[in-house]
């Protein structure tokens, strides 16, 4: 079939009609199990009724207003965010990579005004952060990187969990430090506690900038609405975006009170960044979280679907690693397990494949019993076939 779409993506060949709750329907009459969340974005699943409520009351009010004004919406939603990251500065934006162009920026910014003249960000393998230049060139995937060259300076790429070689650096020029706490792309990864509160107390004593990339692995996914607060650790910046208005655009880039004055007006700006549709979209899908102890259903139903998933393939010559926090969840292959898409649409089943070798699990924050029971049932299916 022709298509006017630029070849972007390798789309698959099924188009959804509408959604409920955890399901999606299909044009064709079929109905998926959705445990991907178009990529940890819908946490209140599909056609959540207050949601929608929300949204069509803002709707009949006002869509878009400029940022030359002050936005009531967009100040309180500032409010609760801060109230719930222990932050205190945001700027608003449309998406998690235009929230980390941000924190670039600001690291930069902060670097310039320390009279650093070539100011250097630490960035970490297999991380993924964006695919805009600045995005592209802090994350770590070579084939997200080719053909784009050359790619912006100022990244430093260290390896994980390995804290004597950032004690040894000896570079004047490092003003951030950039990672995600889970790193989503790169294969529902993790950062050790321990690195992490290390990293932390290094850029407390060199002044550093720590910037917690929290795009896929926040609002929620963890069953906290932070991961770097599941691991004690508090960040300088905080990015968020995906589940932040559950499908509606919206991403944000937080900062502590510390750093809060770096931007001056002039330095960043996004046209449409906090309008009252989005704000609304985000103020609703954090009240609905909260009212429904959705944080405490994602770390229930997590535990559960590892804990069944982990006794199912004990000693399994196929599985590596069954991994994850809340309802973010890797099944680590020992080979490249990239047909296992084909296998979960036959089963009805909307997962994906990252990291080549990485099945990923991240449904709904509203599962519940029964739906976690039939995903498992289904998943063990898929990896039998498989």
């Amino acid at each position: 079939m022709h298509s006017n779409i630029l070849n972007t993506y390798n789309r698959l060949p099924i188009s959804f009609s509408h959604g409920i709750g955890v399901w999606l329907h299909s044009t064709n009459g079929e109905k998926y199990f959705d445990a991907l969340c178009g990529i940890a974005v819908t946490g209140l699943g599909h056609n959540n009724k207050r949601f929608n409520l929300a949204l069509k009351n803002q709707i009949d009010k006002g869509i878009h207003y400029s940022n030359l004004f002050r936005i009531n919406e967009q100040e309180a939603l500032a409010e609760k965010l801060a109230e719930i990251s222990d932050l205190s500065g945001v700027f608003f934006c449309n998406s998690g990579c235009e929230a980390n162009e941000a924190a670039i920026k600001l690291a930069r910014l902060f670097g310039s005004k320390n009279n650093i003249k070539n100011p250097t960000i630490i960035v970490f393998d297999d991380s993924f952060h964006g695919r805009t230049m600045a995005t592209l060139s802090a994350t770590s995937s070579r084939k997200a990187q080719k053909g784009f060259e050359p790619l912006l300076s100022g990244f430093l790429r260290m390896p994980k969990n390995e804290i004597s070689k950032i004690e040894k650096l000896d570079n004047s020029s490092i003003v951030a430090i950039l990672l995600e706490p889970i790193q989503g792309e790169g294969g529902i990864k993790h950062f050790d506690n321990e690195f992490l509160s290390q990293l932390k107390l290094i850029c407390e004593q060199k002044n550093w900038l720590f910037i917690a990339d929290e795009v896929q692995c926040g609002m929620g996914r963890t069953g906290y609405w932070w991961s770097s607060k599941q691991n004690g650790v508090l960040p300088d910046v905080l990015t968020s975006a995906k589940g932040l208005g559950n499908g509606f655009p919206i991403g944000a880039c937080l900062t502590s009170s510390k750093f809060n004055n770096i931007f001056e007006p002039g330095n960043h700006g996004s046209t449409f960044g906090g309008n009252p549709l989005a704000c609304v979209a985000s103020l609703e899908t954090i009240k609905i979280i909260e009212d429904e102890e959705l944080l405490d259903n994602a770390k229930i139903q997590g535990e559960k679907i590892i804990n069944q998933l982990t006794s199912e393939y004990k000693g399994n010559s196929k599985i590596k690693e069954i991994r994850g926090a809340g309802l973010m969840i890797g099944i680590e292959f020992h080979e490249d397990c990239s047909n296992i898409n084909k296998i979960a649409l036959e089963n009805n089943v909307i997962i994906n494949i990252t990291s080549n070798n990485t099945l990923r699990l991240l449904p709904p924050l509203i599962i519940n019993d029964q739906e976690s029971d039939f995903l498992v049932d289904k998943i063990i299916k898929i990896i039998n076939k498989h």
